[in-house]
């Protein structure tokens, strides 16, 4: 037996794969799949055997058809999103995310005419992705002249290619530059008749799946005394329940101490309070879903910030959260006096 032989059959005695020489066959295998695949070769990261392939997004359009709100929505949905990436850096973005090890699932990439000479490397860098087996979808926002000239205008902003021209100027060059890209696309919206909100909608259809919009909320605790939450989507005033810095043994601590919080809720209405107010919650949040708000601040306030608007903040945040609602709890003013 050779020196090479041997080394072999120790690494079968090892567990290990045979070493392969230069000169041998090394044909890369591959296994696509719709939400990202598992793939030995292609884009692979370094010291990593197994490589998880995003599923990569490119959003592009007309300027002022919505790809902002449209970027937004995903990032919403949990994407990873970059604003204005060069062409040529997508297939660069996708290796770096399959080197995540699979906690950048999906990608997605906002192009436009921006880039102005960057733009050119966009057909290139698609024939890149494909070679490379990744899923990749093309989401072109479309939309009519009379519509954008009207957004332009309100916004009193020019189009980035009018130069010293028109705004109408301006978008008959970015069509002309888009006319191929829009052919590719597998998803063309036209929202010339769409506000914000519809587009959302649009989006979350085509992204979502069968899945509810997430609402995300922060309850927040805060003191009058010190001002309003200036992010503050809806408050509540606690002041209706006698404050326990009155009493002696309980000044001292916070809303967040046993004996403070039964002290609160142990007045008559605060539990009805907090049973109401849950249910009046459940109606707006699912209004909320349905306009497509995913963020939502309840700031929940007292005299001071310390006993009754914490307490009460802690109570309500276990009921959202119990609901299914992704919640923080932030105590603005505790410690402040």
């Amino acid at each position: 037996m050779t020196e090479h032989e041997e080394r072999q059959e120790e690494r079968s005695a090892q567990g290990q794969e045979p070493h392969k020489e230069s000169g041998e066959d090394q044909a890369p295998q591959q296994a696509v799949q719709e939400n990202g695949a598992q793939v030995s070769t292609g884009i692979e990261a370094a010291g990593v055997p197994d490589a998880v392939i995003p599923e990569l997004v490119i959003i592009s359009g007309m300027s002022g058809a919505g790809r902002s709100t449209a970027a937004k929505c995903l990032e919403d949905l949990g994407w990873f999103v970059v604003d204005n990436l060069p062409p040529a850096l997508i297939p660069t973005m996708v290796e770096l995310g399959a080197r995540s090890q699979g906690n950048v699932a999906r990608i997605a990439v906002v192009v436009d005419v921006r880039g102005r000479r960057f733009f050119d490397n966009l057909r290139e860098s698609l024939a890149d992705l494909e070679s490379k087996s990744v899923t990749r979808r093309i989401v072109f926002l479309e939309s009519s002249d009379e519509a954008l000239v009207r957004r332009f205008e309100s916004v009193r902003r020019p189009h980035p290619l009018q130069g010293d021209g028109r705004i109408v100027d301006g978008i008959d060059a970015e069509r002309e530059l888009l006319r191929e890209l829009r052919g590719d696309a597998d998803l063309v919206i036209d929202t010339s008749s769409l506000n914000v909100h519809e587009l959302r909608a649009k989006m979350d259809a085509q992204f979502a799946g069968d899945e509810e919009p997430e609402l995300r909320a922060t309850v927040m605790s805060f003191g009058f005394k010190y001002g309003l939450p200036v992010d503050a989507d809806l408050v509540v005033d606690m002041r209706f329940l006698p404050n326990p810095h009155w009493v002696p043994e309980l000044r001292p601590f916070t809303g967040l101490n046993e004996e403070v919080a039964a002290y609160v809720f142990n007045q008559p209405g605060a539990k009805e309070f907090l049973d109401r107010y849950a249910e009046l919650l459940r109606l707006i949040a699912a209004g909320y879903r349905r306009e497509g708000k995913r963020y939502v601040t309840i700031a929940v306030g007292c005299t001071g910030g310390k006993h009754r608007s914490v307490a009460t903040s802690e109570k309500l945040a276990a009921r959202l959260a119990a609901e299914g609602v992704e919640t923080v709890v932030v105590h603005r003013d505790m410690g402040r006096e």
